[in-house]
């Protein structure tokens, strides 16, 4: 375990697990999920997921984090000895989220300093392709944006220096600030988008209901991956959080406070983004559906492009809403940190310093790869397999190790403690049969959707992740201590 891993108190928990909900996916994914998934309809199957799977696991990982106040590798450990394999696998997984997750903020970093010229000119897809993500044309795979590879660096210099502090110095310090700095700016911005000519057609077309794709299996499978991606469950990350609290006061109460302010923060800034895409919309001529992005291309092409058409008001928000995504981001690195921290530093005798140094340097020069001619496409890449197939697998398999070897029930008496919301037989239920068994299914669909439309390429990316993941979780868990390496 970390040294002087404790939180100075419950509240500072709070925001810190606000920050781990509220990241970059809050922003740039949840607005085109709801559009492209049926709308208003697409609230009944969000909602379910909220209630099935987001507010049961994360009551599961509080409960046990707080229980054993051990790193996840530990954890797993304790249960079973040949379990710390696992962890170590998930352990690497969340590692390369965080790699590629810092270039998204670098980008991210990039455009908030364009923003204060406009420097993205008026072709913003040219330009991003051009100067910050390249594109898929493998040829250009020698090529690096050295831009953001400095803002790579400059982005991994700050999640050291606030990570390499004690947990209630730095990431709660960090939390208490960032937080509500997140919520302060995305309330101006969506505010004033509310009130632009034509911010009627863009909230009229996000919240259309589609009822007929409620019948659609994939509609309910996309709103579970949307709360996997938004809370972060199943990655270790809540856990390892919950395991630096000091006092159980209210461990379930806080899961539904978080879950909440999560889903607030998300539909708040849907209707925010939608405002301003219906108000470019209106102004250009353009039909709304040719405007709606998915990720990259809705942060750093689309906007960029309405903000420079708003005059005045687009100089102001531009650097607002750029400073609210380095905000988010940089908030849930903290958190895929954390348990890579934690985990490594109980394998071995060094320092949280020490530790965090080491990490960091090695993260940065793996994300430095990411820079490249192809950026984003190899994000692209990355992201959709270790999300869609190694965490939900994971997530899967921690349902059976917690819920079967160690026992969901032994969980309950510590939850239920100083809770007023008290978990009980449903719980438990949903834990050990609905959640792994549905979870298990979504798997399966992935995987065939993966091998029927994947290109070699990326094929080849997939297979070299399971690779390095494996040969590195095979020599952390034979190792008995870091020092023998």
């Amino acid at each position: 375990m970390s040294e002087n891993a404790q939180w100075d108190s419950t509240l500072t928990f709070i925001f810190a697990m606000i920050g781990v909900a509220i990241g970059l996916g809050n922003i740039w994914r949840f607005s085109y999920v709801v559009y492209s998934n049926g709308g208003g309809s697409f609230f009944i199957p969000y909602t379910f997921a909220i209630a099935i799977m987001g507010i049961p696991f994360l009551i599961l990982e509080y409960g046990i984090g707080f229980s054993f106040k051990k790193s996840f590798s530990e954890i797993l450990k304790s249960i079973n000895p040949k379990f710390e394999y696992i962890a170590w696998v998930l352990i690497f997984s969340i590692a390369i989220v965080l790699i590629y997750y810092m270039v998204i903020i670098s980008w991210d970093l990039f455009y908030l300093f364009k923003s204060l010229t406009f420097g993205w000119g008026t072709d913003t897809a040219a330009y991003f392709v051009q100067n910050v993500g390249g594109s898929e044309n493998l040829k250009n795979i020698g090529r690096f944006f050295i831009p953001v590879c400095i803002g790579v660096v400059i982005s991994w210099i700050i999640l050291w220096f606030i990570s390499h502090r004690s947990i209630d110095k730095g990431i709660g310090l960090a939390s208490k600030i960032l937080i509500p700095a997140v919520f302060i700016i995305m309330a101006i911005i969506v505010i004033f988008a509310l009130t632009l000519p034509g911010a009627s057609i863009g909230i009229n077309a996000l919240i259309n209901p589609n009822w007929n794709l409620l019948w659609d299996i994939n509609m309910w499978i996309v709103a579970f991956s949307q709360i996997i991606f938004s809370l972060g469950i199943g990655e270790a990350l809540a856990l390892t959080y919950a395991s630096y609290l000091s006092d159980n006061k209210g461990l379930t109460d806080n899961v539904f406070l978080v879950v909440a302010s999560n889903s607030s923060f998300e539909i708040f800034t849907a209707f925010g983004v939608f405002s301003i895409l219906g108000y470019m919309s209106a102004t250009s001529g353009i039909p709304l559906v040719q405007l709606v992005s998915e990720g990259t291309g809705l942060i750093f092409v689309v906007f960029p492009k309405i903000f420079s058409l708003m005059g005045v008001a687009g100089r102001i928000l531009a650097p607002l809403f750029f400073l609210a995504v380095l905000f988010a981001g940089i908030s849930s690195a903290f958190a895929f940190f954390e348990p890579i921290i934690a985990s490594i530093s109980s394998k071995s005798n060094m320092s949280r310093k020490k530790i965090v140094t080491i990490l960091s340097v090695i993260g940065c020069l793996c994300s430095l790869i990411f820079t490249c001619g192809i950026s984003s496409y190899l994000v692209g890449i990355v992201d959709g397999f270790v999300n869609k197939f190694g965490i939900l697998l994971l997530i899967a398999v921690q349902c059976v190790i917690f819920g079967w070897y160690y026992g969901a029930e032994n969980v309950i008496p510590v939850l239920n403690e100083k809770s007023r919301i008290h978990v009980g037989v449903i719980w438990t239920a949903i834990i050990k049969y609905i959640l792994p068994v549905f979870l298990i299914i979504i798997w399966i669909i992935g995987i065939i959707d993966l091998f029927m439309n994947a290109t070699q390429f990326e094929l080849l990316v997939d297979m070299t992740i399971i690779i390095l993941v494996l040969a590195l979780s095979t020599i952390f868990y034979r190792k008995k201590s870091l020092d023998t390496i």
